[in-house]
């Protein structure tokens, strides 16, 4: 499994192409580095470098990648790779084996106390943010220097998580800050329990430049996502009172670009975890869940799965009530 980190390693920040690597976990700061590598087992890496990365994902058989942007309190072998794995598991059964995973590690803290991880996770996702903003930058000289070449036709997706979703946001607002307009990079970006404000994606608001960056961005929410209710509470230590994208949707969908998609989980977010969080893969017993079915049917097709036309939000429904309207 190819993933792309700004974790602190053991061997230091000067890259190798082919240099075995080991996060080093005792060191939570985010590097300025970027590391692009090769999960081949348990904690065994291989640093491949940008340019033989990037040509790695370009030679591969996938027609679809799928970058994953995990939440906060993750470490890479206990819980950011499996997750990863189990994604690509379900998604080769969803999609025919057209989408290929690649996770972006970005450093958690593993203190004890909840609540002084969450607060620590929120700084390490804003610098890490900028981190990632170069590894857009990497890509593109890469994509646009293959002069002579034939394109990298490969359509490029993302699915932030979480507090994900606050690294994704530093990256493109720094990038569109630096630039002048964030990069036309995606062809989906999937927020799901996302971490951020609620009208972060409305014009003027920092989120804004996601909604520039993809042709379709869809917000999965759930009003009884428990662990974004404690969130709203956590960041009352920052003066910040506001509900979070992930639990509420769009403050006001009206007011965010039409290429916004608002997705409903209510339903369904509690039957794939106990917190109503992390709803995203399966069942639990290995049956892919009504969000990532969801998920894949959009990679596949291009478009926001089940929307109708002039639409700009859907409810998904459990599978027994799909089938009862059917």
């Amino acid at each position: 499994m190819l993933f792309i980190t700004n974790r602190r390693l053991e061997e230091g920040p000067r890259s190798r192409p082919g240099r075995r690597v080991h996060f080093d976990l005792s060191d939570s700061e985010p590097s300025p580095s970027l590391f692009f590598c090769e999960r081949r087992g348990v904690e065994n890496y291989v640093e491949l470098t940008a340019v033989p990365f990037f040509n790695r994902l370009r030679g591969g058989g996938r027609p679809q990648i799928l970058f994953y942007l995990h939440g906060f309190n993750s470490q890479p072998e206990k819980d950011i790779f499996p997750i990863a794995a189990r994604l690509q598991a379900l998604l080769d059964r969803l999609s025919d084996r057209a989408v290929e995973v690649v996770p972006l590690i970005w450093p958690c803290d593993d203190d004890f106390g909840l609540l002084k991880d969450y607060w620590d996770d929120q700084d390490a996702a804003e610098m890490s943010g900028f981190a990632f903003g170069r590894a857009i930058g990497k890509f593109l000289d890469w994509r646009d220097s293959r002069t002579g070449e034939a394109p990298c036709l490969k359509h490029v997706n993302l699915l932030a998580h979480s507090m994900g979703n606050r690294v994704l946001r530093f990256a493109l607002a720094k990038w569109a800050r630096d630039r002048g307009a964030a990069p036309a990079l995606f062809r989906n970006l999937f927020l799901v329990a996302a971490d951020i404000a609620n009208e972060s994606l409305e014009p003027g608001e920092p989120g804004h430049p996601i909604t520039r960056a993809a042709r379709n961005v869809l917000v999965y929410h759930a009003d009884d996502d428990f662990a974004l209710r404690t969130s709203k509470i956590a960041n009352l230590r920052r003066k910040v009172v506001t509900r979070r994208l992930g639990h509420t949707g769009p403050e006001n969908l009206e007011r965010t670009p039409r290429n916004v998609v608002a997705v409903d989980c209510d339903a369904v977010n509690n039957r794939y975890d106990r917190l109503g969080h992390t709803y995203f893969l399966d069942d639990g017993r290995g049956r892919p869940g009504r969000v990532l079915a969801h998920i894949a049917a959009t990679i596949v097709s291009g478009r926001p799965a089940g929307l109708r036309p002039g639409e700009r939000s859907l409810r998904l429904e459990e599978e027994a009530a799909v089938a009862a309207a059917a």
